[in-house]
């Protein structure tokens, strides 16, 4: 059973939403960030990276910044330009990407189902990228950037979106990346009861982005809860904020990888070892994308070419069967050295959104001869198996596009 709520939102003024929406305040650095906020003093960014508002003598994590964006988030509220929901309700947040739509239902998710692996994980957390969302969540009492979750679609659900898609949209803007964004407010008793009684009905949801930002949330609630003598369980900090999307809907994109040098070995070398786990194309000039599960394409020595996997490194496990589990484990293990991804400065890895004209720059700017390989994308339904089976995927293995805009909805606990 998944317990998600309707909430009573802080949410932008009319007219305010366009300028307030920021991407996730980890997809900056603090420079970019700062130049963001700079040309849009707006921008929720401000708020997530408050940062912004110090110079760069100031620590990002120094007190003062949390206590900032607190500030910051009341003032804007006192000012206008966020105003409080006065009814609990349900939202539909719409986005729209070259052509292909997703809609997500806006509510609270249980800290209890995180707890109970109702809301299931797929990737571990980092501590000390938790401690900051933690202090701002904690700081701000709110919870600012909301949790990617995703289910299995079912008829009755689908049919709400439907209904509510059909009146008139709260918020429809297009962002300056070119993604269009509608906001629809499901308010009436019947769909409400609807929506809560179908999640209800579900034996699991998925994180499919925001790992770091749901174990936040969920250690904030920890936190009130044992500080908290007459807990009920039923206080705002019990729940987080998120959007839960359709399985049907969703699109992962490709999550690639370039090494910056062969571990020794020459290009003649390299081949061969990997000759033992793929089978190899003929060079060409033109980029080569995958195009089926089992298949990479790999950019080394100014020449691109097809690999397919030979069957004797395929698993049906629903970890070991992933196309970049066994990348990791049969190449850039093996043959190039690299035990831990995550730690390792030899690795990086470049989002799908970037094109594979990045992969080649990237490895044609190495001072020595590297090597790039572009995956094909890892499917929801692999994202489910391995979260269903209670298992976690290898370091950057999905990268879900468009991107959930903050400051559309806080969630105040």
């Amino acid at each position: 059973m998944a317990d998600i709520r309707p909430f009573k939102a802080v949410r932008p003024a009319k007219g305010m939403e366009a300028k307030i929406a920021a991407l996730p305040y980890d997809v900056y650095s603090r420079a970019e960030a700062k130049v963001v906020v700079a040309a849009n003093p707006d921008s929720f960014l401000a708020i997530d990276r408050a940062e912004t508002q110090f110079d760069d003598s100031v620590d990002t994590y120094a007190d003062c910044v949390y206590a900032k964006a607190a500030e910051m988030l009341q003032d804007k509220i006192a000012k206008g330009d966020f105003i409080r929901e006065e009814q609990e309700c349900y939202y539909l947040y719409e986005l729209t990407m070259d052509g292909r739509v997703q809609t997500g239902i806006v509510g609270c998710a249980s800290i209890e189902d995180y707890e109970n692996q109702v809301i299931k994980k797929h990737e571990n957390t980092r501590a000390d990228k938790e401690a900051d969302r933690i202090r701002h969540v904690d700081t701000c009492s709110a919870q600012t950037g909301p949790i990617f979750l995703a289910y299995r679609q079912v008829p009755e659900l689908r049919d709400v979106m439907a209904r509510t898609k059909a009146g008139e949209a709260l918020y429809d803007f297009t962002s300056e990346d070119g993604i269009r964004h509608r906001v629809f407010v499901i308010a009436g008793a019947a769909d409400m009861k609807i929506v809560q009684d179908a999640f209800t009905a579900m034996n699991a949801l998925y994180i499919a982005d925001g790992h770091h930002r749901c174990a936040s949330a969920v250690r904030v609630g920890q936190k009130r809860r044992a500080a908290n003598p007459a807990h009920t369980g039923n206080e705002e900090y019990n729940y987080f904020l998120s959007v839960i999307f359709p399985d049907e809907e969703l699109m992962i994109m490709d999550y690639n990888r370039v090494v910056h040098d062969l571990n020794g070995n020459s290009a003649d070398q390299f081949m061969e070892k990997l000759a033992e786990v793929f089978t190899i194309g003929e060079p060409v000039s033109d980029q080569v994308k995958p195009q089926a599960k089992g298949q990479v394409g790999m950019y080394l020595n100014g020449s691109w070419r097809l690999l397919s996997m030979k069957d004797s490194v395929k698993s049906s496990d629903p970890v070991d069967g992933l196309d970049v589990a066994i990348l990791q484990d049969y190449v850039l293990d093996k043959i190039l050295g690299i035990a831990d991804p995550k730690t390792d400065n030899r690795i990086e890895f470049v989002g799908g959104i970037r094109g594979l004209a990045e992969l080649k720059k990237r490895v044609d700017a190495l001072p020595q001869e590297g090597v790039a390989f572009a995956m094909y994308p890892t499917q929801i339904s692999e994202l489910f198996a391995v979260a269903d089976a209670g298992r976690l995927m290898p370091p950057k293995s999905t990268w879900f596009e468009p991107k959930l805009r903050s400051g559309i909805f806080i969630h105040e606990i």
